[in-house]
């Protein structure tokens, strides 16, 4: 069989993770359809509970989406008009947004080059040169499933009096000396978006905190401020989790451990193979434990790169190939907090290689045979 011929090898498969545990999702959702309840219901409360205790958080509050999750989260944390917060360029335009809906300012800061995550020690010199006013908040983005330095963010945090948010829409499960993402900062938000490592069949997110009076607020502005039911104590939105997405969290949840293992064990296979390649390869720093919701190699020839791979039937993904603060709606309104030249560098170098846990080991070696082959 010619290798144009052969089936294609996608970079994320939602399908594939829906279909290893179809018996146990279907017969969860059959059990909400029973019941009639479909919005924060039994099944919500019950994942809040299990998914918290498995984080080792105090509270999870679940909410629509990945998005809400971090506006709410700031939003709860007091965050609001005229605040200043301070993240990176190098992430989903969703952490961007979700500041800007809080009614607080952005300001874009450095990466560092081997985790693609804030960079602790130039935030630190770049805060001291020019600090901006009324800068309330640090949201640390936990990408492609490393960890943030989170004790280096803690440290600049407390020193200034600001809040940390937590973005760990890519981190379930990673941890950093032993403790995991979601468990840091005051509050922290998370996506389960399909693709995820903890992924619904549909939108779905959730903000965990320490603080019982955070998680309080975040549970009323889910649901248009209301404490006691149809009365508004403040203004909120509609940002409710259904029943039938909780419910399939809460099957997902159950081998989502098993699944970071295999995410680490074809990351393993990865590095082991593309060692020849001339590929940067992403590694875990000391002390992190990395889940691999991407494998994302580096490379100048990154556009050449991808249209090898993909004419052989081997599908990529560029997350990020335009920061932040480059994009049009972003470019005269954003500021910078310094000059983010790896920020920019990075975005013209990242490839993500296919990774999900249905992934085979033969699927593996074939990605790899194939960058072999353009190495030569």
């Amino acid at each position: 069989m010619r290798a144009t011929e052969r089936q294609q090898i996608p970079q994320a498969d939602p399908r594939a993770g829906y279909l290893a545990h179809a018996a146990e999702i279907d017969a969860a959702l059959a059990g909400v359809l029973q019941r009639g309840r479909y919005t924060l219901g039994p099944e919500v409360a019950a994942f809040e509970v299990e998914f918290a205790r498995w984080l080792g958080a105090a509270h999870a509050v679940g909410v629509a989406n990945g998005t809400e999750a971090l506006h709410l989260a700031l939003r709860a944390c007091g965050i609001g008009p005229g605040d200043a917060v301070v993240t990176v360029s190098h992430t989903a335009v969703a952490t961007v947004a979700a500041i800007e809906l809080a009614g607080a300012v952005p300001v874009l800061a450095e990466i560092d080059a081997p985790s693609f995550t804030l960079d602790c020690n130039r935030l630190e010199d770049a805060l001291r040169r020019a600090a901006p006013r009324n800068l309330k908040a640090i949201v640390p983005v936990h990408l492609y499933g490393h960890a943030c330095d989170m004790p280096a963010v803690l440290e600049i945090a407390r020193r200034r009096g600001l809040l940390v948010i937590e973005d760990c829409a890519q981190s379930h499960g990673a941890s950093l000396a032993g403790r995991m993402t979601g468990t840091w900062g005051d509050a922290a938000a998370f996506s389960f978006y399909p693709t995820k490592n903890l992924g619904a069949i549909g939108d779905a997110g959730a903000v965990t905190t320490g603080d019982a009076a955070i998680a309080a607020r975040v549970r009323a502005l889910r649901e248009y401020g209301w404490r006691e039911r149809r009365e508004s104590e403040f203004a909120g939105t509609n940002a409710r989790l259904d029943e039938m997405q909780a419910a399939i969290l809460r099957v997902k949840l159950r081998h989502l451990d098993t699944a970071n293992a295999r995410r680490r064990a074809i990351a393993g296979q990865y590095t082991r193979l593309l060692a020849p390649c001339g590929l940067a390869l992403p590694a875990a720093a000391p002390g992190a434990a990395h889940v691999y919701h991407q494998y994302v190699v580096r490379t100048p020839r990154r556009d050449a790169l991808r249209d090898f791979l993909d004419a052989r039937g081997i599908a990529t993904m560029i997350h990020y190939p335009m920061p932040v603060h480059l994009q049009s709606a972003y470019r005269a309104r954003a500021p910078l907090l310094e000059e983010l030249v790896l920020t920019e560098a990075m975005a013209s170098e990242v490839l993500s290689l296919p990774m999900y846990p249905e992934l085979t080991d033969g699927q593996v070696e074939r990605v790899a045979e194939a960058l072999a082959t353009a190495a030569r």
